[in-house]
């Protein structure tokens, strides 16, 4: 359920079985990190990988943006650009324009600075590039990434088994009766009302995961019994 940078580390979430259905809703979960960059150099990547090059250092104290943000993602991304991974075409040669896109960013901080080195923890939205907020202190880089946390997930916790309906307890759950459950699990939307996502539950676990309709009612749009 996404990817990480190949020098980065961390928390992966991986999908087996019927679990595969609940994909989008996983990766849509926050991410959290910690990131060390070295100041005033820059990278063709925005990592290690990359042509090092000497750079102008960035001042303290240093532009921490968060909120709703505009970010254009790396020319070497998973971003895809016409159809093609933007990593492949900048591997080739090619000119990548990657579109700016806007992210969320709910907390970017400086943990400590030492010398030309400086950490920081970032808790973001999905589809959120550290190495492009990194890159925006000015000339810098991240010499190393860690992923430490997706939604309630923490990397502590890794390697670790996670039952279907405890990895989606993160959405809120609806109870049915055993009828509205029949009707549920074969696709068919029962009366309830939502903000959002739900559960769908009964006396034997989860039926199916739903979004609320207009008139009332929850319409499955993932469903575990079939």
């Amino acid at each position: 359920a996404g990817t990480l940078d190949p020098f980065a580390t961390g928390l992966l979430l991986v999908l087996v079985a019927r679990a595969t259905r609940a994909q989008r809703f996983l990766m849509a979960l926050p991410k959290r990190y910690e990131t060390v960059a070295r100041l005033g150099y820059t990278s063709t990547t925005g990592d290690v990988d990359g042509e090092i090059a000497t750079g102008r250092t960035p001042v303290e104290p240093f532009a921490l943006p968060t909120g709703r943000i505009r970010q254009r993602p790396p020319a070497y991304s998973a971003v895809r650009v016409g159809g093609r991974r933007a990593y492949d075409l900048a591997r080739t040669g090619e000119p990548v324009d990657v579109p700016e896109r806007q992210v969320d960013v709910h907390r970017f901080e400086l943990l400590w600075r030492d010398g030309e080195r400086a950490a920081f923890a970032i808790e973001c939205g999905s589809g959120t590039y550290v190495r492009s907020l990194i890159a925006g202190l000015g000339d810098a880089y991240c010499v190393e990434l860690r992923r430490t946390g997706i939604g309630p997930f923490d990397v502590a916790d890794a390697g670790r088994f996670v039952g279907l309906a405890d990895a989606l307890a993160f959405l809120p759950a609806v109870e049915l009766d055993g009828e509205d459950a029949r009707r549920a699990g074969h696709g068919v939307a029962v009366r309830g009302e939502a903000a959002g996502t739900v559960r769908l539950l009964d006396g034997n676990g989860l039926v199916a995961l739903a979004e609320p309709r207009g008139d009332g009612t929850l319409k499955p749009v993932v469903g575990f019994r079939g």
